[in-house]
């Protein structure tokens, strides 16, 4: 697990291993959270982004007799 440090302008550097392994590039812009005691940084990707995420999905629902 890697650490970081928050600098006096409250900044951190996020490790070059989490950036590659979530793709992250200069300029992305991050939702941040705060649960319980700790924060989190999550990337906001597109709508777009999602297309064809669910392809293959089984769509076949049972439904009841009274439903059409």
């Amino acid at each position: 697990m890697d650490a970081v440090t928050v600098s006096p302008k409250f900044q951190v550097v996020i490790p070059q291993a989490v950036r590659e392994s979530l793709g992250l590039e200069p300029g992305v812009r991050m939702q941040v959270l705060q649960y319980e005691n700790r924060i989190e940084f999550i990337p906001q990707r597109p709508a777009r982004a999602l297309r064809g995420s669910l392809r293959g999905i089984d769509t076949a629902v049972v439904r009841d007799d009274d439903r059409t």
